[in-house]
């Protein structure tokens, strides 16, 4: 039975856990050059370390985080999260850059334990605090993302890049234990198989309107918030700005004051006012590429495009969240391995869009683009909302009989 209410510290060793998780995606970028200097390879070797830890990450988000739904919660998180520790030691200590693509593969792949985390916090909470707690642990997960270029760039330039590795070990191990001290037992909700447990993943997409129309909102605003990410290092590196790796890493934390206000997000979907906020968000995302646009020439409105974009992507993303997880109470894990699968898809598509647009016109291109992800999204949350709204009648109706 959930309790009336979440102990805050669990929350908050919660958050840090999920952030910690996902930074170890991202703290190879700021690490290229000086990985690709000690390789020696070419700029293009050195960008597959990226693709090979992303794709780590997408074969977890389908293949474990499933698992979550059909192991004890507790035992298969601080499993994933020890792993995770092992791989990053691994990439600490690799000897040639064929075992760094691999042993970034694994890490990739085990760093998935934080999406194990943001679902297990939903069901842990009670029904009117659970978009306020998802919000929370969703918070501490964009900001371990937003600050993990950040801090990887000021401890390679300490100790160089293997000490980056060894630091997120060591930070993996230490929250695996007091995950194991903290966290309650969580007995699993499936009764199926695994092999039920993936072929039920696609049957929720196929049978939950709702879902897929999140799905295909996360997909867009995920685009964009890579697309924007990608291409910043570009802009802030060049003229007029001129900026070196390390103060371009700084702007991460622009974007750490948005991901601060997902707790708000989420108190607003626990007092019923989802739907506005999502209008809200969506349209605010429009606006933040506006200010970005002005950004090629002034700092002041890029960073302040930043802030905006980023308060309007995780305020979307945290209300899409707590709306699946309100679908199918059984099935959160599944939930989240149909949604963020989508989710990071579209990362992938919008890094390669926008490398192609800053290619093609420059920064002005790339805010057109995000414009036109932005309005795409804003479009089909409008053109959905009938379907979506019958489908939470019918079942409200099937709920009562």
């Amino acid at each position: 039975m959930n309790p009336a209410r979440l102990d805050r510290r669990l929350v908050a060793i919660m958050a840090v856990a999920s952030g910690a998780g996902a930074a170890n995606l991202w703290y190879v970028q700021p690490l290229l050059n000086e990985i690709g200097h000690a390789f020696s390879i070419s700029d293009a070797a050195a960008g597959l370390l990226v693709t090979f830890v992303q794709a780590g990450y997408v074969l977890g988000l389908a293949f474990l985080v499933p698992l979550g739904d059909l192991l004890e919660r507790r035992t298969l998180i601080v499993r994933l999260m020890l792993a995770t520790g092992v791989a990053a030691l691994a990439c600490a200590v690799a000897p040639s850059v064929g075992v760094l693509y691999g042993a970034l593969a694994v890490l990739g792949l085990t760093a998935c334990v934080a999406q194990i985390l943001v679902p297990l916090a939903s069901h842990l909470a009670g029904p009117q605090e659970r978009g306020q707690v998802v919000g929370t642990v969703m918070g501490g997960l964009l900001i371990g993302i937003l600050l993990a270029r950040t801090v990887s760039g000021l401890i390679a330039e300490i100790g160089g890049w293997r000490v980056v590795y060894v630091v997120a070990a060591v930070v993996m191990a230490v929250l695996a234990l007091v995950l194991w001290r903290m966290l309650p037992r969580v007995e699993p909700t499936a009764t199926t198989n695994y092999r039920g447990l993936l072929r039920s993943v696609l049957e929720l997409i196929r049978e939950e309107p709702v879902l897929r129309q999140r799905m295909a909102i996360g997909f867009l605003i995920m685009a964009g918030f890579t697309g924007l990410w990608t291409t910043s290092t570009l802009l802030l590196g060049a003229a007029p700005y001129n900026y070196s790796e390390g103060v371009i890493g700084l702007f991460g934390i622009a974007g750490v004051a948005g991901a601060l206000m997902a707790p708000i997000a989420g108190r607003w979907a626990d007092r019923g006012h989802g739907r506005l906020a999502v209008t809200v968000f969506l349209t605010l995302m429009v606006a933040g590429w506006g200010l970005l646009a002005l950004g090629s020439t002034s700092i002041v409105a890029f960073t302040a495009g930043v802030v905006v974009f980023d308060l309007a992507v995780q305020g979307a993303h945290i209300n899409n969240q707590s709306t699946i997880y309100a679908l199918a109470p059984e099935a959160r894990s599944r939930l989240t391995t149909a949604y963020m699968t989508t989710y990071f898809l579209g990362g992938t598509a919008g890094s390669l869009l926008a490398s192609a647009a800053y290619d093609l016109g420059g920064w002005a291109d790339v805010c057109w683009l995000g414009v036109i992800l932005a309005a795409l999204a804003l479009a089909l949350w409008a053109a959905t909302q009938r379907i979506t709204r019958r489908a939470a009648s019918d079942a409200a109706a099937l709920t009562e009989r």
